[in-house]
């Protein structure tokens, strides 16, 4: 007997139980009906008749319903040896039992194994008989017959239509969560099409037939079925069922659902509650039953609150004061005759659940109540006949019978009993009374429901000491008085009677697919109304435990889903009745997820490669289906065709092929042969192909070569891919030179085929482009030789131009020490994939050229020594995937290009953005510097003179930022000694670079001298700022005449200074003045002429300021009486705002500011002290380039001439164009910042540079993000300058910002 005949035989039962209880009531009511109506008179009438009849077929629980055929089965004509297959279908309750009868004798199939095969899946019985044999009576009837209170029998007959049904685009196993809604649907091809007949489309859940409700809903729109769970909750969870049944046959897809719980409202509280039903209804009480959820939120759960609701209001009320941990409850205190729907909350010491889902409504009524209702009926249609007498008097009830305890838990006990025989002709009500064990043999009984009389047949007590025993009885009573006591119950103890059922024994898992394992436990012992098992899954090692199913299930025997492949998982079980769940079984052994390995497909499309006078060359395609294992070899069957008639297969070859091309010898010319191919992998050999034409054993004498023959498509993408064949066996009068590919649309006529390629290709693989997107083709190949072009190859199997998800391609990596290498990747690898690289798509099996390295999901081939013979294709498989592959073509030009990238990477220079440059500081001090592109932490410098290595002391201050790339060293003041090359070199692990910078001849001389003369200014410049800061000095030593001597001691920065006043200058002063330092060091001099101050004046030099042209003169010493004049080609010059003069110190000068061409030409400065003068001039022509304010001065610093804003507010959208002028010699390089990050040209901002001098920034359409700090940085070997603006942007519709003074960082 079947799991599914056992499973409908008990519930069978136990609806006939049931009936039997319900239907004892209805017949003691159908007794007191006939005392009633014991002179009532019926008149006959057909009406009555009709409608009993009509109530037996239309009864809602499908009672007294006769078996039927819905589809007989078909009559079959077959060949002998050929396996055939019987269907009906038939309706009925309980399920009828099905025996097949073959000439009147029923069929055992366990008689003869392997030869019946007897089925039976949703009313829909199947029998298969293998390999069919006539017997000495050539007729085979068949007969299945159907035994119930009736019986059916069919005879097999033919319809008019056969249809095919075929079930496509199918669901898969689905996760959904509670709350969520889930459409489950297929598509379904019915063949022929007739539109006014519609096939019957049904659903089921766990073998039982869904209905339309508001929680499933069904859906036919003529080709598709669809099944939409609204709202998904754990009863919604199991194998769902799409049954489409014809006239003719029936097709079935089933896939599970699984149904999480909903994430808690309190962490840590438990899931909900599961499947709620009303298990016993009556007047006075209602017993609610549950299923304990799967999850308990990492806590016990401490029990349950059973919650009530009348239909038709909204308004939930708590049932249960305390929780109750058994999983079935009595409802007490309902109203009689009102409908209620209930629903179940757990609860643990982190809080509450969810509700569950609602039962379905039950009424507060008795059986016997309906029983009368279903009486009305009759009553109604015979009430104009019936005749009563008159009524007898009420007589004192009879004691209730069979009184005994039905139910018993700590909570609460039911008791059940039979009505008295004797009650007379109106209702009773019942007085149900107790006493306890410890008071037994007294007359102490205590009446237990003084204030609600019951009155239906069973009671529900509460309040009862657990653990105490007690006795119970049952009174009678109506208007005529209070009858005799039942007899009383044999003593009972409170306490649950059903334990928790026994943990459950050995877990064994073992592997289903790449995301499934089905795991299969030895059942509980000793389990009484055991509900199911719960299964748990966790990652070996990690004790993380998770629930596999939501909803328990019966059997021993689960697959679980949703499982990560190449993961290992542990397994345990636990099983649950109405008591509790039991202790977790013991973990099962780790299991890794991966697909289970079977025998192969059979091989197809077996076609002849050549043909000779005694053997045939036979060539197939690889099976559909591998397995889960690689295909180690072939076995070829062949069998000789005479008349038509097959003969015995033989064997071809006892050791198994590997090729897919095998020849078969000693054949016999001129016969005909089949063939037949079997595929093995490590589980098996695999059933064979279908056998192949009729194939003629001659030889082929034709000019042409054979077919070509195992086409393989690689490196399928969207519009291009890579078609290998295999040459001809048959080479035909001479040798193959050449080979044409054709395609066509998949779908096209063979009139279609076309030609790829106009001349012939010479190598066994191409590169097929210009595909079209989503279109699906099939591909062929001819061979040429001398003789022409022969017989096509088997085409191909439909391949989609599509680039399937994940797919990848080789890419060329050359590493830090210069290895050049070509790595791809897979993320679809299984336990078994294998990478297999090939140059020019034969494989690599030569390790001098290159190295392969495959770790995880990455392969890596590594060229051992890069040259011109290593030019050609690469390409990479990844076995057991979806055709995952990639190639990469290495040119001579590509190589050249790695082999330098190679070389810069093993010999690595590090990027300089400036060369070692010289510049003059404040004081005079000498700076050398130069800028990297970056360098790392571990960078280091070190700096030469001359070759010789110089180190930080009193002569060299040395700086080196990291992070910028800065390098500097500093040198107070440069000596004779210092003429030479200044070197930097610099080191970053292995890239090194160095940058020279040479100072000899008047180079070193000019800007030696430049050097001494700002550092004698600057001491100059402080003098005079001292003598204005200085009110006092001490130690002054008086001198005769008028001049009085000063020594002044400075501590801040230990320097002495000595000063020499002259009180009142005239001319008798004129003189040479000398100064002599002295100590025990040494001693200085330093002298003054102040015989001429006209001759005193130095040459007149020009410099290039912010605003234009500065020409400047220094003498030794200014008064009033020094006349000054300025000439511009021999005229005096009449001073402007923009032509200015002014003497600072001893410095006497000329601004031209904004200068123009006119201003280019002769200048002249002409002194007069009253007796003689002095003319300096300079030429200003020649020394202006372009851009007067760029004049010919070494060194000229790199400089921000103007132009640009301090703050620039534009509205969002707009478009803003700044322009400034740049000044320096060399050209500077221009550098723009935003924020302080350096910014780059695109199409939003638009950064340009042109002629030297003019710098533009352009923002296309400026938005909000735009705001913020720009700088420009011009910069070349003499110096470094920056300009600043701020850019603040608004919304038209906000208010204008006020601007903001942008502050530089310190």
């Amino acid at each position: 007997m079947t799991d599914t005949e056992d499973t409908h035989m008990k519930e069978t039962a136990g609806y006939l139980a049931r009936r039997d209880l319900f239907t004892s009531s209805v017949e003691t009511e159908r007794e007191t009906v006939h005392e009633m109506l014991g002179k009532i008179t019926l008149l006959p009438s057909p009406q009555i008749h009709e409608n009993e009849e009509h109530h037996k077929r239309m009864n809602e629980d499908n009672l007294m319903h006769a078996p039927e055929f819905v589809i007989k089965p078909r009559s079959h004509t077959v060949w002998e040896k050929q396996c055939v297959r019987l269907h009906c279908t038939i309706s009925g309750w309980p399920e009828p039992r099905v025996v097949w009868y073959k000439n009147n004798v029923s069929i055992d199939p366990l008689s003869s194994p392997g030869k019946y095969k007897v089925e039976s899946s949703y009313n829909v019985h199947s029998l298969e008989i293998n390999r069919y044999i006539t017997c000495h009576n050539p007729v085979l009837v068949l007969m299945p017959s159907v035994v119930w209170y009736g019986s059916a029998v069919g005879w097999c007959s033919e319809y008019g239509v056969t249809f095919e049904t075929h079930i496509v685009e199918k669901f898969g196993v689905s996760f959904g969560r509670e709350g969520e809604t889930m459409s489950l649907g297929c598509s379904v091809i019915i063949y022929p099409t007739l539109h006014r007949y519609q096939p019957e489309i049904q659903w089921y859940r766990d073998d039982k037939l869904l209905v339309p409700s508001k929680w499933a809903q069904m859906h036919w729109s003529g080709d598709r079925a669809t099944l939409t769970l609204t709202h998904l909750n754990k009863e919604d969870e199991g194998l769902y069922t799409l049954r489409v049944t014809t006239k003719s046959s029936y097709e079935t897809h089933s896939a599970y659902v699984f149904v999480r719980d909903a994430d808690a409202e309190i962490h840590g509280a438990p899931g909900a509650p599961l499947d709620v039903h009303c298990q016993d209804v009556n007047k006075d009480y209602i017993i609610v039953t549950w299923k304990q959820p799967a999850v308990d939120g990492g806590s016990p759960i401490l029990g349950y609150f059973v919650d009530r609701c009348e239909v038709g209001t909204t308004h939930w009320i708590q049932c249960n004061d305390t929780p109750v941990k058994f999983a079935r409850f009595p409802v007490t205190g309902l109203v009689e005759g009102r409908s209620y729907v209930f629903r179940v909350r757990a609860i643990n010491k982190a809080g509450m659940s969810y509700p569950s889902r609602v039962s379905e409504p039950a009424a507060a009524m008795d059986p016997a109540d309906l029983a009368r209702k279903v009486l009305a009926t009759v009553a109604k249609i015979i009430t104009e006949n019936i005749c009563v007498s008159t009524e007898t008097e009420a007589v004192v009830p009879g004691k209730p019978l069979d009184l005994a305890v039905i139910e018993a838990t700590k909570n609460y006990v039911v008791l059940s009993w039979k009505p008295p025989s004797e009650k007379g002709h109106e209702g009773v009500m019942y007085y149900v009374e107790k006493v306890s064990d410890c008071v037994a043999g007294t007359d102490s009984w205590q009446r237990v429901n003084t204030d609600i009389p019951v009155k239906s047949p069973r009671f529900a007590l509460f309040d009862l000491a657990e653990g105490k025993s007690y006795s119970f009885r049952v009174r009678c009573c109506n208007s005529a008085g209070v009858g005799e006591p039942s007899d009383a119950t044999e003593a009972t103890t409170v306490g649950d009677k059903l334990n928790i059922p026994s943990a459950p024994g050995r877990v064994v898992p073992t592997r289903n697919t790449d995301t499934s394992v089905v795991v299969s436990w030895e059942a509980s012992k000793d389990a009484k109304e055991l509900i199911g098992y719960y299964i748990e899954t966790s990652l070996a090692g990690k004790n993380e435990w998770e629930p596999c199913n939501n909803k328990p299930i019966k059997g021993t025997r689960f697959i679980c889903h949703g499982l990560t492949t190449d993961e290992s998982y542990v397994f345990k079980v636990r099983a649950v009745n109405a008591a509790g769940l039991s202790e977790c079984s013991q973990e099962s052994e780790a299991i890794e997820v991966k697909a289970a390995i079977a025998s192969p497909a059979p091989p197809y499309s077996i076609t002849v490669l050549e043909s000779v006078r005694d053997s045939m060359v036979l060539g197939w395609k690889q099976p559909t289906f591998i397995g889960g294992a690689d295909i180690t070899g072939y076995f070829v069957d062949y069998r000789e065709v005479v008349a038509g008639v097959p003969g015995k297969w033989h064997e071809a070859n006892i050791h198994s092929i590997t090729e897919r091309a095998y020849r078969v010898s000693d054949l016999k010319e001129n016969m005909n042969y089949q063939f037949q191919v079997r595929a093995a992998n490590m589980a098996g050999v695999g059933v064979p192909s279908l056998p192949s034409e009729v194939f003629r054993c001659e030889e082929w004498t034709i000019a042409v070569p054979g077919p070509p023959h195992d086409l393989q498509a690689l490196e399928v993408r969207k519009n291009s891919l890579v078609l290998l064949w295999k040459p001809p066996v048959y080479q035909g009068r001479s040798g193959v030179n050449g080979y044409y590919i054709d395609i066509k649309e998949a779908d096209a006529p063979i009139e279609a085929w076309r030609g790829v390629n106009e001349k012939s290709c010479t190598k066994t693989y191409m590169k097929v482009q210009d595909l079209k997107e989503g279109e699906t083709y099939v591909f062929r190949v001819r061979a040429q030789n001398q003789a022409g072009v022969g017989k096509p190859s088997e085409p191909t199997e439909p391949i989609p131009a599509e680039t399937k998800p994940g797919s990848k391609d080789i890419r060329v990596d050359v590493d830090g020490d210069g290895v050049i290498s070509l790595i791809f990747e897979c993320s679809e690898l299984t336990s078994d994939s294998k990478f297999v690289w090939s140059k020019n798509y034969e494989e690599l099996t030569d390790s001098a050229r290159l190295t392969v390295e495959t770790k995880g999901s990455q392969s890596r081939a590594t060229f051992n020594s890069p040259s011109e013979e290593d030019l050609g294709i690469y390409s990479c498989l990844v076995t057991h995937t979806n055709g995952a592959s990639s190639s990469y073509t290495l040119t001579e030009e590509g190589l050249k290009e790695l082999l330098k990238i190679s070389h810069d990477h093993k010999f690595p220079i590090i990027p300089l953005k400036s060369e070692l440059a010289v510049e003059l500081l404040e004081k005079g001090r000498v700076r050398f510097w130069l800028q990297a592109e970056k360098m790392s932490a571990n960078g280091k410098v070190e700096y030469v003179f001359n070759d010789n290595l110089i180190s930080q002391g009193e002569k060299y201050k040395m700086n080196f930022d990291k992070n910028t790339g800065v390098v500097e060293m500093f040198m107070e003041s440069l000596g004779k000694d210092d003429e030479g090359t200044f070197t930097f070199q610099l080191q970053d692990g292995k890239a090194t670079n160095q940058s020279s910078l040479v100072l000899i001849g008047d180079v070193f001389t000019k800007l030696q001298k430049e050097s001494e003369f700002q550092r004698k200014e600057w001491f100059r410049k402080q003098g005079n700022a001292l003598w204005e800061k200085s009110p006092a000095f001490p130690n002054r030593v008086p001198f005769p005449c008028l001049y009085t001597a000063a020594i002044m001691r400075l501590d801040s920065n230990s320097r002495t200074r000595v000063l020499c006043f002259v009180h009142q200058i005239s001319k008798k002063d004129a003189g040479v003045y000398e100064v002599v330092v002295k100590d025990d060091r040494g001693s200085d001099t330093s002298t003054l002429n102040l015989t001429d101050q006209a001759n005193s004046s130095t040459p007149l030099k020009i410099q290039s300021t912010e605003e234009g042209i500065r020409l400047y003169t220094f003498v030794s010493y200014y008064n009033d009486e020094l006349h000054v004049t300025w000439h511009h080609n021999d005229a005096a010059i009449a001073f402007t705002e923009r032509i200015k003069s002014g003497v600072v110190g001893e410095q006497l000068w000329l601004q031209i500011s904004e200068p123009t061409d006119k201003d280019k030409g002769k200048y002249a400065i002409e002194f007069f002290d009253g007796k003689g003068g002095l003319r300096r001039t300079v030429e200003l022509a020649g020394q202006v380039t372009n851009n007067l304010h760029s004049v010919l001065f070494v060194p000229d610093r790199a400089r921000v001439a103007g132009g640009l804003p301090d703050v620039v507010t534009i509205q969002e959208g707009k478009a803003l164009n700044l322009t400034c002028n740049i000044s320096g010699d060399p050209v500077p390089e221009v550098t723009w910042l935003k924020n302080e990050r350096e910014m780059f040209s695109d199409d939003h901002y638009i950064l340009k540079f042109e002629s030297g001098k003019f710098a533009s920034f352009t923002i296309t359409q400026v938005n909000t993000a735009d705001s913020g700090k720009y700088s420009i940085l011009v910069k070349n070997k003499y110096g470094t300058e920056s300009g600043d603006f701020t850019v603040s942007v608004f919304i038209p519709d906000e208010q204008l910002p006020a601007p903001r003074v942008p502050v530089s960082s310190v």
